[in-house]
Formats: structure tokens, C-alpha cells, sequence
């Protein structure tokens, strides 16, 4: 029984994410449908990201807005990725050790 569960389960989640990888490539788009579709993923990343910038510490939003700008300005300086998100947890942890202790 659990089998047919997992395998209808399966079927389920495997049909919404197959079919536009398979029409994508049989439908032409007009230019500026997909000007629009590639701005997307850039939208949907900023919603998942923002609440967390907000959310790091309740108490001082400051902090969050700091780390994000610390990871866009070295991400608009084309530093690796890697670095990038170094850069900003090490921003958020001077925030918490410096300014943190100063607006309290």
C-alpha cells in the first residue's frame, strides 16, 4: 500500500514540473513575453530573500539591512558567490558585536 502511495505521489509532483519543460520548447513566445518570463526567477528570489534580511534580528532590523547591502554591493562588484555570502554573514555578526550594543 505504501508503495502505490509513494508512486501516485510521484506522478503527482513529477506532472506540473514535466509539462512546461516540454511545452516551453513547442510554443513561440513573443519578445516581450519572454523579456517577461526572464525576469521571474530575479522577483521570485527577492521575495524569498527580503523576509529573511528583515528577520535576522527582530529587534534591529539594522542589522539585516546591512548584511544585504554588504551581498549587493559585492555581488554588483562581481565578486564570487562565495564571498559574497561570507561577506554578508560577517557583516551581520560586526552589526550584532557593534552597532547592536550601541542602540540598546
Amino acid at each position: 500500500m505504501i508503495w502505490i502511495v509513494i508512486i501516485g505521489m510521484s506522478i503527482a509532483t513529477l506532472i506540473p514540473r514535466l509539462l512546461p519543460a516540454v511545452l516551453m520548447n513547442k510554443i513561440a513566445f513573443p519578445t516581450w513575453m519572454k523579456k517577461w518570463l526572464e525576469t521571474i526567477p530575479y522577483a521570485a528570489l527577492g521575495a524569498l530573500i527580503f523576509p529573511g534580511i528583515m528577520s535576522v534580528n527582530t529587534d534591529h532590523q539594522l542589522v539585516g539591512i546591512i548584511g544585504g547591502i554588504v551581498a549587493i554591493l559585492l555581488g554588483l562588484l562581481n565578486v564570487h558567490i562565495i564571498f559574497v555570502i561570507a561577506g554578508a554573514i560577517g557583516s551581520v555578526m560586526l552589526s550584532n558585536w557593534l552597532i547592536v550594543p550601541l542602540l540598546s
